[in-house]
């Protein structure tokens, strides 16, 4: 009887502190504008198609094509041409070009790791993200979030649909995921 007393008083103390607890000071994912104006732009339309691609080969599962469709992006950095962008934005880009190269060749040399393309697909998606930001876009993206992803921790990827068709699950969990953010051109 005595055992059960104490048992019982630790578990109403243990509960007791589980209450306390201050979720206040617990950080989710940054907040994201719910929409952003670019200026319209085809200096970056070749970048976004091939990414766009890239995005729906993740979201078949087809990993041989993503690979294919990699090296294509690795190629479209290479061509970019830094000079019609404004001077004071040449470095910015230059850095996110070289990152997102280093992503788009890991994914088109991984042609038989679907998990590995996804994972640097990510960090992609973030570089082409800032990229159109900074350069414009021809058309209408949208950011989507799966909050599933890399452990819980989440991913975001760019779309021309408000549809949910997610690249990080494939057809796993399709539909995992909501819109974050319109990119919509001025």
């Amino acid at each position: 009887m005595r055992k059960i007393i104490i048992l019982l008083s630790l578990a109403l103390i243990s509960l007791g502190a589980f209450a306390q607890h201050d979720h206040s000071k617990m950080t989710t994912k940054k907040k994201v504008q719910p929409s952003v104006k670019v200026e319209h732009s085809k200096s970056a339309s070749a970048i976004i198609d091939n990414y766009l691609a890239l995005k729906d080969a993740l979201v078949k599962d087809d990993s041989k094509n993503a690979a294919s469709l990699g090296k294509k992006l690795f190629d479209d950095f290479a061509k970019f041409d830094l000079s019609v962008q404004a001077k004071q934005q040449q470095n910015e880009l230059a850095e996110i070009i070289e990152d997102a190269s280093e992503h788009a060749k890991h994914i088109s040399e991984n042609s038989k790791d679907i998990g590995h393309q996804r994972e640097h697909f990510e960090i992609l998606s973030k570089d082409v993200k800032d990229l159109v930001i900074i350069t414009g876009s021809d058309r209408t993206l949208y950011q989507a979030f799966c909050p599933m992803y890399n452990n819980n921790k989440g991913g975001a990827w760019l779309s021309t649909s408000k549809e949910i068709r997610n690249p990080y699950f494939g057809s796993k969990m399709l539909k995992c995921g909501s819109v974050q953010q319109e990119i919509s051109v001025k």
